[in-house]
């Protein structure tokens, strides 16, 4: 899977919203590989979003359509200083990213010991397993490992009261050992609210 990481601040909300409509009616049906996105708008009026390819390749021919062009021309003015980071590196639990979720949690922040996360990362499978137990509202997560090393981390929860109210409760032992390892190895420098996610 190929994700790109786009971050920008919002000018002209309204606007944005009609383009990136119109890119779903229009644009999308010619956009071959695409595997579908996560967006929204911080309260801080931040724009954050993860478009996910089935590959490099397939993110690159849409990016090289004409139509794409012009399209991402009258998009850009309604952001201010547009980022993008592109990643292949990508971990998904819990099935990934979800379309039923009606709030999602993005973290960024850096990787500070690439040895003890390449371990935990080789552990994802019990990691998952802890979560099930330890946070059920959590219905999708991917992480992203983008080149400069830092990362993207999406979480995925039916609603914001419930993820709330499950981070408020203590956490099993087990648990917040793995947890406070992830987090010596690759700390959190932000956490960023989208309270209306759009899904595709």
């Amino acid at each position: 899977m190929f994700i790109q990481v786009i971050t920008a601040k919002v000018v002209d909300e309204e606007a944005m919203w009609r383009q990136l409509d119109r890119w779903e009616a229009e644009l999308r049906p010619g956009a071959q590989g695409f595997l579908g996105s996560t967006g929204g708008v911080t309260d801080d009026g931040r724009l954050i979003a993860l478009v996910r390819f089935d590959s490099a390749d397939a993110a690159r021919r849409n990016g090289d359509r004409p139509e794409q062009g012009q399209w991402w021309a009258e998009m850009e003015k309604t952001l201010e200083n547009p980022t993008f980071q592109d990643s292949v590196e990508v971990d998904v639990l819990g099935g990934g990213p979800s379309v039923d979720a009606g709030f999602v949690q993005v973290m960024r922040g850096r990787i500070v010991d690439p040895a003890k996360l390449a371990e935990l990362r080789s552990r994802m499978k019990e990691f998952e397993s802890a979560m099930v137990t330890a946070r059920p509202d959590v219905i999708g997560d991917v992480t992203v490992m983008h080149p400069d090393g830092t990362f993207t981390n999406a979480v995925y929860f039916r609603s914001e009261s419930e993820a709330r109210a499950n981070e408020a409760k203590e956490m099993p032992a087990e648990m917040m050992a793995m947890f406070s390892d992830w987090m010596s190895a690759a700390p959190v420098d932000e956490y960023l609210d989208i309270r209306t996610p759009r899904l595709t």
